[in-house]
């Protein structure tokens, strides 16, 4: 049947199952935007304030359901302002697609009203990206992305199509879910020798019996192995093979950032996170090992710290899906590549099953050792406010943050125990993330509980998205931890910068309240953990009608309240302060 290019777009994101797309309409998209409309009944478009709240809506949605996220936006500016959000994606792993119309081909390159090179300025931030120049490469550029985007080790795709493709004709064979020899791209619609970059991972050839074989063999041989878990594990769906071969043999687990839900927090064999705002007994685990068990993690400089001092009695064995990963940051003693769910599956059978030992016990006696801050006594503690969201929520409850103090403090306070529940920029950082990932989180699952964690510092980048929360009625209940500081960056300030506070102070509107009254979101402002557990209970309960509603809650914060422990730029991760003013 002969289709618009732009109906092929829409006919295409049904074969690969999207229900939902987020996005801001304009001028070169605009033919895509009215067949959304025509098929509103079969995919559903979430407007949001600005389109980078869109990327990170379609990243959030991504993470918290294990789907490909998807956003949209016209040319120039809209183009370029999901720059931040696709970054964001790339550097966590995300399968997010990307589709942008430019201008006409006609116009491209001549400095065209709303003209800007997307794919160039994308190239760097993306797994893949195309412009594409024939209508007819349309549905099979949109199946290729899809494919590479969820394929190897996630990540987004950018489409950019000129508006004249849109409203031009051809023929459109209708397909099942795309499935390609990844291997090969389709030459005639990519742009430039991007290939060996962009396919980063997209086929993943099977592990080798004896590289499996020998990783089972450092394992059953270490007196002192750890497990060092990232966001891989997510990914790949692999949580359950790491707890099995945690319990199987007795091996203590640390978690990145990202890692964070990959393994029950409150197992007897958590460690916490490991790296600069890790525990005591993770990070000095990482250093006292003999075998450091590195799976679906990257090494970060967030972890490592000091590259030369890590781990640097150990035997490391990295287990990833990208061989680009091996041996960058770290070298490896021993490494096996592929699909971290499938090795595993293989590797369990064949290690030793081993009971507590020595080592076990040692750890036992390092997770004593906590910051002084966990225990002190504040009208509220940071501590009280993730205590209080999980003994009324539960452990189903997905929790999204900003970046920040309260970022870390959500990572150490609340027991993660459920996959894709901690929804946060790792990689990039950026402020302005979750709000955008909170709403991508509560459409991609309407009955579970969201609760967005912000610094007032972060909220003020996107509290425009109160809009789009509040349009449609999306129950995300938002925790602005208000300490009236860009808290992180006042934090290095105090610790290495003589306590001079060079424009970290935030003393400021607005009122967090009437703001949340102004979008017509019921507000509280809480100093006290009774005024906190008042307002958090009525944010949690449904309306008489039984429907929840959005809530903002504001809650005041020490300004000087750290974050600890803390590892000091430069220094080895056991070397890490407990307070502040400790040498």
């Amino acid at each position: 049947m002969e289709l618009t290019g732009a109906r092929i777009v829409i006919e295409c994101l049904k074969e690969q199952g999207v229900d939902t797309v987020f996005g801001y309409p304009g001028g070169t998209i605009l033919n895509i935007y009215d067949e959304l409309y025509k098929n509103s009944d079969s995919i559903r478009h979430i407007l949001t304030a600005h389109e980078q709240g869109a990327a990170h809506a379609a990243d959030g949605y991504s993470r918290s359901s294990g789907k490909v996220g998807v956003v949209l936006a016209t040319s120039g500016p809209g183009a370029t302002n999901l720059v931040t959000g696709i970054a964001t994606a790339y550097m966590d792993s995300v399968p997010i697609v990307a589709i942008t119309c430019n201008v006409a081909s006609s116009l491209l390159g001549k400095d065209s009203f709303q003209e800007v090179d997307i794919t160039g300025i994308t190239m760097s931030i993306t797994k893949h990206n195309y412009i594409v120049r024939r209508v007819e490469d349309i549905a099979d550029v949109m199946r290729e992305a899809f494919a590479i985007a969820k394929s190897g080790r996630p990540g987004p795709v950018l489409i950019d199509i000129p508006k004249e493709l849109t409203a031009a004709t051809t023929e459109f064979e209708p397909m099942n879910l795309f499935s390609i020899d990844s291997t090969v791209l389709a030459k005639d619609v990519v742009q430039g020798e991007k290939r060996s970059k962009a396919m980063r991972i997209t086929k993943v050839n099977q592990a080798d019996d004896k590289e499996i074989e020998a990783a089972a063999k450092l394992i059953s041989e270490s007196k002192r192995p750890f497990l060092y878990v990232g966001g891989g594990v997510i990914n790949a769906d692999a949580c359950k093979q790491v707890k099995l071969l945690a319990e199987k043999c007795r091996i203590p687990v640390s978690v990145s950032l990202m890692g964070k839900s990959a393994f029950p927090a409150e197992h007897e064999l958590a460690c916490g996170m490991i790296g600069m705002h890790g525990t005591f007994a993770a990070n000095k685990a990482a250093n006292e090992c003999d075998l450091l068990i590195a799976v679906g993690a990257r090494f970060s400089d967030r972890v490592i710290s000091d590259a030369s001092k890590f781990a640097k009695n150990s035997k490391i064995l990295h287990i990833d899906i990208d061989p680009a990963e091996i041996n960058k940051n770290i070298r490896s003693y021993h490494f096996v590549v592929g699909n971290i769910q499938e090795i595993l599956m293989r590797l369990i059978p064949l290690v030793k099953e081993r009971g507590v030992t020595e080592w076990n016990e040692k750890i036992s006696e390092w997770k004593k050792k906590i910051p002084p801050m966990y225990t002190k006594k504040l009208k509220l503690h940071p501590k009280f406010i993730f205590e209080t969201i999980y003994n009324t929520l539960g452990k189903d409850t997905i929790l999204t943050t900003e970046v920040g103090q309260h970022q870390m403090w959500t990572a150490q306070f609340y027991p993660f125990s459920r996959p894709r529940t901690f929804i946060t920029s790792g990689g990039l950082g950026t402020m302005g993330f979750g709000t955008g990932a909170a709403i991508g989180s509560q459409v991609a699952n309407p009955d579970k509980f969201v609760v967005h964690i912000a610094g007032d510092g972060s909220f003020r980048m996107n509290c425009n998205e109160l809009a789009t929360i509040s349009y449609y009625n999306l129950p995300i209940i938002i925790i602005v931890v208000n300490n009236g500081t860009l808290g992180m960056v006042r934090q290095w300030q105090k610790l290495f910068y003589g306590g001079r506070f060079s424009q970290t102070t935030l003393d400021r509107g607005p009122d967090f309240v009437k703001l949340a009254d102004a979008y017509g979101i019921r507000g509280y402002r809480a100093e006290t953990e009774k005024e906190f557990a008042e307002a958090f209970a009525k944010a949690a309960a449904a309306g008489a009608d039984g429907v929840r509603t959005p809530v903002l809650i504001d809650t005041v914060v020490n300004i000087d309240e750290m974050v600890m422990p803390m590892v000091p730029a430069g220094k080895p991760i056991d070397e890490l302060l407990l307070e502040a003013g400790e040498k």
